[in-house]
């Protein structure tokens, strides 16, 4: 068999065909009929996710949400609502595709081939080390120097998202929809409150970077 394909899909008859079609051009699909918030290391081993967004168990932006936090798999979406502003948000929190039932399914095995043969990202580091700042991803542990430093689940991811892209400037606006939480603490204000109090368990390194007018960067950093 080729490549595994994760389908998230509850309809049975819908979910069957899939499987059958993507048996059939020579992947090896895996299917889950209910959605589920995953953490690192509870994502099968498999080259891409077919996602539907009406799922019992978990609604499928927020399962997205969730798997964006540690792996930047391929994910194609799978939904009834055509509408705009759904495919915006889906793509804003890390899908690569966008496919409005009904559709053909010979489409979506072509365009499940089409993602994977484009130009794969290298696997995550599991452990990102910026100037004196050594952060395990997998292990949600940070050390400054080698002194583990204690944070908030929002604070790690906020520190994690940075690092992922270390010495680029992320917005604001995009740190606050991809770490906060929008229906509790989705605001700017809120974003900039949780980097000072990430900023003072640092310590005297300066490694969380304005970038005025955009958001913030991760850099090597020194001592204030």
């Amino acid at each position: 068999m080729g490549d595994r394909i994760l389908l998230v899909e509850d309809d049975d008859p819908l979910g069957s065909q899939i499987v059958g079609h993507l048996r059939g051009a020579g992947f090896e699909p895996v299917w889950w009929r209910e959605g589920r918030l995953l953490v690192s290391g509870e994502l099968p081993d498999v080259s891409l996710v077919v996602l539907d967004l009406m799922l019992p168990g978990t609604y499928g932006l927020d399962m997205l949400k969730a798997l964006r936090t540690f792996s930047e798999v391929p994910v194609l979406i799978l939904s009834a609502r055509n509408d705009t502003l759904d495919k915006v948000r889906a793509l804003k929190l890390g899908a690569d595709d966008y496919m409005t039932k009904p559709f053909w399914p010979e489409e979506l095995v072509e365009r499940v081939r089409a993602r994977l043969r484009r130009p794969t990202l290298q696997k995550e580091q599991v452990v990102v080390e910026v100037g004196p700042l050594r952060i395990d991803l997998q292990g949600h542990t940070v050390q400054v120097r080698g002194r583990p430093v204690e944070l908030t689940r929002v604070e790690f991811e906020l520190l994690a998202a940075l690092a992922r892209r270390p010495q680029e400037a992320v917005t604001r606006q995009w740190l606050v929809e991809h770490v906060l939480d929008p229906e509790r603490e989705g605001t700017e204000r809120t974003l900039d409150v949780h980097v000072s109090r990430l900023r003072r368990k640092l310590g005297p390194v300066k490694c969380v970077e304005t970038v005025w007018g955009v958001g913030y960067r991760l850099v090597p950093g020194e001592d204030a």
